[in-house]
C-alpha cells in the first residue's frame, strides 16, 4: 500500500526537522510513501526551515504546500486533497516516530480489511518536570497520553482516539466528507472539536476503528503546555468547541451534552474525593477546574 503522511504545522518551525528526521529513517521503502507538509500561513520561520530541510534531503520524498485560510481543519482537508496515498497517516508537528512506524501501519491494513482507522499508542516526552497535580484522568488531555495495552483490538466509540496519532482509508473522506472548517483551531487559538465530528460520522456509519499498539508516536511538550495558565485557556476552549459543535447539530443534542456534563460533575465530585483521601488534594483539585472551565465554555459564559 502507498502511505501518505500528512503534518499540519503553525508556528512550531524548530519541531519540524526532528518530526521529519524520524520519518526518513523508516524502514520502509521511500518509494511507498510520501510525506505532506501542510504550513498553515505561519508568521515565524517555518518556511524557511522546510525549504532548507528539502534543499539539504533531496531524496525525501516530502511535497510542501502553504495552506493561506487559517485552521487545522483547512490544514488537513488540504493534505488529504493533496495526498497520493490509499492511508492517510495524520501526525502532529511536535511528534516523532519509531524506525518501524509505517511498516506496522501498512501491515495492520494488509492484514485487517475490515479496518477503517487505526490508532497507535502516544507517549509523552516532556522537555520540563511533569507537574504533580498531571493526573489520569487530566493527562490525555494536556499530553495527548493514549495507551489501551499492548495488542491490537478493536476500540469502542468512547475510546475513539485524537486525529494526531491516527490513519484513515482515503475512501473515508470520500464517503463523509472533510473536517469541518468551522470547528478546530485556528491561530493561537485552543478551540477544537474537529475530529471528534470527524470520528462521531465514521462510528455512526459502522466503520471500526482498530488500536495498533506498534504504531508508537512520541509526543514532545513544552514547559508552557505544563503550565497553569495553559490548562486554564485550553480547558475553556474545550468546553466552547463543545458547545459549537453540538449546536451544529441540534438544540436537541447541545441540551443533552448540558445534562451529559451535569452526570460528570457527580463523577469528578467523587474523584475528587478519592484525591482527598488519598492525600493527592492538588489532582483532586485540578480535576475540579476542568469541569468548572469545561461548563463555562459550554454554556457561553465569558472566561
Amino acid at each position: 500500500m502507498y502511505l501518505s503522511v500528512v503534518i499540519c504545522t503553525y508556528n512550531r518551525g524548530k519541531y519540524l526537522p526532528m518530526v521529519l528526521d524520524s520519518l526518513k529513517k523508516q524502514n520502509w521503502p521511500v518509494s511507498e510513501y510520501e510525506v505532506i507538509l501542510i504550513n498553515n500561513n505561519s508568521p515565524d520561520d517555518t518556511d524557511k526551515i522546510i525549504q532548507s530541510y528539502k534543499a539539504d534531503n533531496p531524496g525525501f520524498n516530502l511535497r510542501y504546500f502553504i495552506e493561506y485560510n487559517q485552521g487545522i481543519s483547512y490544514a488537513r482537508n488540504r493534505g488529504v486533497n493533496e495526498s497520493h496515498g490509499e492511508i492517510i497517516v495524520f501526525i502532529d508537528d511536535d511528534e516523532t516516530v519509531e524506525p518501524h512506524f509505517l511498516e506496522a501501519i501498512n501491515h495492520f491494513f494488509e492484514t485487517y480489511p475490515d479496518g477503517a482507522i487505526s490508532a497507535g499508542p502516544v507517549i509523552p516526552v516532556y522537555e520540563a518536570e511533569k507537574p504533580q497535580w498531571l493526573s489520569h484522568y487530566t493527562m490525555r488531555l494536556i499530553t495527548g497520553e493514549y495507551n489501551k495495552g499492548n495488542k491490537i483490538k478493536l476500540l469502542s466509540p468512547k475510546d475513539y482516539p485524537g486525529t494526531g496519532h491516527a490513519c484513515f482509508r482515503k475512501s473515508l473522506f470520500e464517503k463523509y466528507g472533510d473536517f469541518k472548517t468551522n470547528l478546530g483551531r485556528k491561530g493561537d487559538s485552543l478551540m477544537g472539536a474537529e475530529d471528534k465530528d470527524f470520528f462521531l460520522r465514521l462510528m455512526e456509519g459502522g466503520e471500526k476503528c482498530y488500536y495498533v499498539p506498534e504504531a508508537k508516536i512520541y509526543h514532545h511538550i513544552p514547559a508552557y503546555k505544563l503550565t497553569d495558565e495553559f490548562f486554564d485557556k485550553l480547558t475553556y476552549a474545550m468546553g466552547k468547541s463543545e458547545r459549537v459543535r453540538t449546536l451544529n447539530l441540534s438544540k436537541g443534542s447541545f441540551y443533552k451534552r448540558v445534562i451529559m456534563e451535569g452526570v460528570k460533575w457527580g463523577a469528578s465530585l467523587v474523584l475528587w474525593l478519592g484525591y482527598a483521601l488519598k492525600l493527592q488534594p492538588y489532582k483532586g483539585n485540578k480535576l475540579i477546574l476542568f469541569r468548572k472551565n469545561l461548563t463555562k465554555g459550554l454554556l457561553g459564559y465569558t472566561h
